[in-house]
């Protein structure tokens, strides 16, 4: 199967283990950084729908972890610093420069606000995708995780024997050439053990972030119905945006919200940004 990836991949080298970054659009214009949620097999092809949208306007990077999209399968510390370390040096070691507006999706929501304490100066503005905050993990609890992680390994069992045939992934933005490499990363990463271990480590790293104060920025959520995610997830993503004066939009869509309003998103993007800069 990896002789059939593509070979256009720009890879950095992080503990010894390749990490790839997509990267597209003038450098000299505003960076943003697409973040994956948990599980997403191939963050390159899953931003795209919305990317190819702003691209004209901003330098686009999608930062794919290990055990995500082309990454090594390379199962590194999953606690939240070393989650965020890593990107942070990929993206030094790739040549790019502060500052960053990062768009974190899901879980990658704490990641994104865990760089903003950690690294103030990195970060311009959050843009949230449907992104996870602190309270919603902690609300959950173990029960909830372990669950969710027991559901993870089953997936990973039928996907191992060939026998999980439905994923989300947006068609309408990709090439033929680009699902097959879609469905080939499917079938290599879906509910790989990076995947695995970094759910095992959420709990502890969303007390860490809620420790931690605020992340104080200007910061855009996007916020979908949350039929997908929790009873409480509305909720908790205005009990948030509330806590750091973010502009909340709210979607009646699915988690994926890329996938159903990336025309509205990236207009208000656009403004919110265009906004900053006045």
């Amino acid at each position: 199967m990896k002789d059939k990836f593509r070979k256009d991949l720009e890879f950095v080298q992080i503990n010894g283990h390749k990490m790839h970054i997509f990267r597209c659009g003038d450098e000299s214009k505003p960076k943003l950084v697409f973040m994956s949620g948990s599980g997403t097999v191939a963050p390159m092809y899953d931003f795209k729908v919305l990317y190819q949208k702003l691209l004209d306007d901003y330098r686009i990077i999608v930062i794919e972890k290990f055990g995500y999209g082309y990454s090594d399968l390379y199962e590194c510390p999953c606690d939240i610093d070393s989650l965020v370390s890593f990107q942070k040096q990929a993206l030094k070691m790739a040549g790019e420069k502060a500052p960053y507006i990062l768009l974190p999706h899901s879980m990658s929501g704490i990641e994104a606000i865990r760089w903003k304490q950690l690294y103030p100066d990195d970060i311009k503005a959050i843009v949230g995708l449907d992104m996870a905050t602190p309270l919603t993990y902690m609300e959950w609890g173990d029960k909830e995780i372990n669950s969710r992680l027991a559901l993870m390994r089953k997936f990973k069992r039928l996907n191992d024997l060939g026998l999980l045939f439905w994923y989300p992934v947006s068609k309408r933005s990709l090439s033929k050439d680009e699902i097959q490499q879609h469905n080939l990363l499917k079938r290599r990463n879906l509910m790989n053990n990076c995947y695995i271990n970094e759910a095992k480590q959420v709990l502890k790293n969303a007390g860490i972030v809620d420790g931690a104060g605020k992340a104080d920025c200007p910061t855009l959520m996007f916020v979908s119905d949350g039929k997908q995610t929790s009873p409480n997830w509305i909720n908790n993503e205005r009990e948030y945006a509330k806590s750091v004066n973010a502009e909340m939009v709210l979607l009646n869509c699915g988690h994926y919200i890329h996938y159903y309003k990336s025309d509205k998103i990236s207009s208000k993007i656009q403004a919110f940004l265009s906004d900053l800069q006045d």
